[in-house]
């Protein structure tokens, strides 16, 4: 699998899948890009299979500039249209990518060399990334702001949630983990972990995305308590650029 892997890498044939966010109105307002793989023989292979080998091998590295290079591309032809100019993309930056030295100048790059606009590129990064090494994830976090691109905190909830930290940091965005949206309504434990991130990140002045929302009842709950994104099946699955376009087009 890793020998395949390298060669997909190599010839550039994974795939990106979008995954609309949508706000409360039930407007899209974006989406997050995710990685594909349809082997030849084995047919799809989850990413939970090859991205770790990915990260392993160090492949992660030129993956996940393609990503956001793949990214950047297709932020640019959007900007052409008046239904997508307003649309942003959210990329999933691994760890080891991230501690790359030149991650902020290799982003910089891409964006100047695909002519995207800096402030339709949100990055996503995990807590357990950020506090490995806090001071120069901020360097780099900054670097890139001062550009336009966002920051989106992924999966929070699930480690430290600290409000000393999270007020240094230039986020633009918490994404409440799925797995606190999963038992909505009816867990106690949960309702107010998810209530307490939506309170945190409005005092911050950041945004609110719950994903995994896959129930009417999920998404009424998280209106009531004050979110303000959602990302799940209930609002579509992650599909090809043509499918994510005709849900645009239904929005």
């Amino acid at each position: 699998l890793e020998q395949d892997l390298r060669i997909a890498v190599k010839n550039k044939t994974l795939s990106l899948h979008y995954q609309a966010q949508t706000d409360n109105s039930g407007a899209v307002i974006g989406a997050e890009v995710l990685l594909r793989w349809n082997h030849p023989v084995r047919g799809l292979v989850s990413p939970l299979e090859f991205i770790p080998i990915a990260e392993e091998t160090g492949l992660i590295e030129e993956l996940g500039y393609w990503v956001i290079e793949k990214a950047c591309h297709q932020i640019l032809q959007w900007s052409a249209e008046p239904a997508t100019s307003g649309l942003r993309l959210a990329v999933n930056v691994s760890a080891h990518q991230f501690r790359l030295d030149d991650f902020a100048t290799a982003v910089e790059r891409i964006l100047a060399r695909t002519g995207a606009s800096p402030n339709r590129l949100m990055l996503e990064l995990t807590e357990s990334v950020v506090l490995a090494d806090l001071d120069n994830a901020m360097q780099k976090m900054r670097a890139l702001k001062q550009l336009g691109v966002a920051f989106s905190m992924d999966d929070f909830g699930t480690g430290y949630s600290s409000l000393a930290y999270l007020s240094r940091l230039p986020l633009d965005e918490l994404k409440i983990d799925r797995s606190f949206v999963a038992r909505l309504p009816g867990s106690k434990n949960d309702e107010v972990i998810a209530r307490m991130v939506i309170s945190m990140g409005r005092n911050l002045g950041l945004s609110v995305l719950a994903e995994g929302v896959e129930t009417d009842g999920q998404m009424d709950a998280l209106r009531r308590y004050g979110c303000h994104a959602y990302q799940g099946f209930l609002i579509a699955r992650p599909s090809p650029i043509e499918e994510f376009l005709l849900l645009i087009q239904k929005k």
